[in-house]
């Protein structure tokens, strides 16, 4: 645990628990409004929130070199996540240019 200062992991901590607070209330905003392109957003910060986990994990174990592959790991989600997120921001966006 000494990988990251006590102010360090607070912050990390509570981005963590941020991200999860905006996914619930984004799904939550999906529901209010039935409109399911809010869904997908919510979906899409998934793989973000995976990467973050991954990356606390390692530094919780002292960034411990047999667990390496979880700064891979939250490599890859940080682009999936990005990608998901940017199609899930393109699908709420779309209907009002079309209308």
């Amino acid at each position: 645990m000494n990988a990251l200062s006590w102010p360090t992991w607070i912050i990390h901590i509570a981005s963590v628990l941020e991200w999860i607070v905006a996914i619930a209330l984004i799904w939550r905003y999906g529901e209010l409004t039935k409109d399911r392109s809010w869904y997908g957003l919510a979906f899409g910060m998934l793989p973000a929130l995976v990467g973050a986990m991954a990356v606390l994990v390692w530094h919780y174990f002292d960034n411990a070199p047999q667990l390496d592959f979880l700064g891979s790991i939250q490599a890859v989600m940080t682009l999936v996540g990005n990608t998901t997120l940017a199609v899930a921001a393109y699908k709420i966006y779309r209907p009002t240019v079309e209308s």
